[in-house]
């Protein structure tokens, strides 16, 4: 069957099937998570002579953690003491506590910066990866491990997920023998594909470090690799390293995504284009048939702007600040009128960029103002998968049987409440927007 008959077939399925034969997944995905020193400085605690990233990340944890697969770029090394930033990076460990409890569930790891430490550095970025239960891909210790778990399969709400992920370079420093950095190889990036599908995979994820630091346009290679995967079977293209916003393309008849770079999700620069960037949500929507094949579309895409904010007083704080959060009321988050100015020209240009080259990607400009209200019947049921689903800390149980979930934005409150509603025994459910 062809490309655009199995497309036209999906979108037609997905309009008649009953509910029941569908299922959802909620993505999210993050730009380059970076520290430099000033960073480092803002994090540390001089009363208990440790670290805390918790604050940096506090306005945009509801984004995050909404949906059921979080993903970024760790640009860092963990390689322990003396804590450095640019050129060759080593965060404190805090910052992986943060990221986890922000609700990331999977980082990707071959960058430029991921051997800026050595062997130590790359196997102790792994080791403490694995000791927070954050699944990751791109670097690894041995060829045996890669061999393991190489394409990465995430097992998610009834889906099967491939990530790979691969880099242009390190900086031209070497990869110590046994380690393995996976780098952009279009003989490798097929094979790895033709692999991941091989797995029965519902969808196929390629995260590229790629392109030309600060341009806000692809380059003709990475648009090239973007094809290669596309030819080979995958389903998203995500991209990181420019440390600027470059665009998104969502082809709907061909079933296929790229975001080009999503910018500094959270980083140290401030100059123009690269104090921010994006995270892009989508839901992937699959079918099952009586004959047990599936089909797995893109549902829904958009962005999400969000800025980086470094106080202008003796704390020198940094915040990320998600643009819906912010924007109505900036003098509410951000104190000082050069920042302001500075927060509304990243948006502009961000606006500018996407809005002249996006395919079909539109800004989703929602705000966490919503909850999911219904009534238990079963509490059992009920308790077990809003634990799995929303996190403990979003869950308002003090009216039980009567439940409030979120705060959330519009896109994450409608996926719940459908979820809910497909799978759980409740009574009045309903999406209500706080007062």
């Amino acid at each position: 069957m062809n490309r655009c008959l199995s497309v036209l077939i999906l979108s037609t399925v997905f309009q008649s099937v009953h509910a029941q034969d569908t299922t959802r997944l909620s993505l999210l995905f993050l730009g380059d998570i970076m520290q430099h020193d000033s960073q480092i400085t803002d994090a540390y605690d001089r009363a208990s002579g440790s670290y805390d990233y918790h604050p940096c990340f506090k306005f945009v944890k509801p984004y995050t953690q909404a949906v059921d697969l979080a993903i970024g770029n760790l640009e860092v090394t963990l390689a322990g003491k003396p804590y450095k930033g640019y050129p060759q990076f080593s965060a404190p460990d805090e910052l992986l506590t943060a990221i986890k409890d922000m609700g990331l569930d999977a980082l990707v790891t071959a960058n430029n910066h991921c051997v800026d430490r050595g062997r130590e550095g790359l196997e102790r970025t792994i080791d403490m990866l694995d000791s927070m239960n954050i699944l990751h891909t791109g670097t690894f210790k041995t060829q045996t491990e890669k061999n393991k778990g190489h394409p990465l399969i995430i097992e998610k709400s009834g889906f099967r997920i491939a990530l790979l992920n691969y880099t242009y370079g390190t900086n031209g420093l070497p990869v110590t023998k046994p380690n393995i950095v996976n780098l952009i190889d279009t003989v490798a990036i097929r094979k790895d594909i033709m692999k991941a599908r091989s797995l029965k995979t519902d969808a196929i994820i390629v995260f590229t470090h790629w392109g030309t630091e600060y341009e806000s346009l692809p380059s003709k290679s990475q648009k090239d690799v973007t094809e290669l995967c596309f030819k080979y079977g995958a389903r998203l293209v995500i991209g990181s390293h420019p440390h600027v916003l470059q665009p998104m393309e969502w082809r709907k008849k061909e079933n296929q995504l790229v975001a080009y770079s999503l910018g500094n999700f959270v980083s140290g620069q401030r100059k123009q284009y690269t104090d921010g960037g994006a995270m892009i949500r989508l839901e992937l929507e699959k079918v099952k048939f009586d004959d047990g094949t599936t089909l797995t579309g893109i549902d829904t895409a958009g962005y999400i702007l969000e800025w980086v904010y470094r106080t202008n007083d003796v704390q020198k704080d940094y915040y990320v600040l998600p643009v819906p959060t912010v924007e109505a009321n900036p003098s509410m988050f951000i104190q000082d009128v050069s920042s302001r100015n500075s927060f509304t020209t990243f948006v502009s240009d961000s606006r500018n960029l996407f809005g002249k080259y996006n395919l079909h990607i539109q800004e989703l400009n929602s705000a966490p103002d919503y909850h999911v209200k219904f009534s238990a019947t079963d509490t059992v049921a009920v308790r077990k998968y809003l634990e799995e689903h929303s996190g403990l800390d979003q869950i308002d149980d003090r009216l039980y049987p009567i439940l409030n979930v979120g705060p959330f934005t519009y896109p994450d409150a409608r996926y719940l409440e459908q979820k809910i509603r497909m799978q759980l025994p409740v009574e009045g459910l309903e999406i209500r927007k706080d007062e």
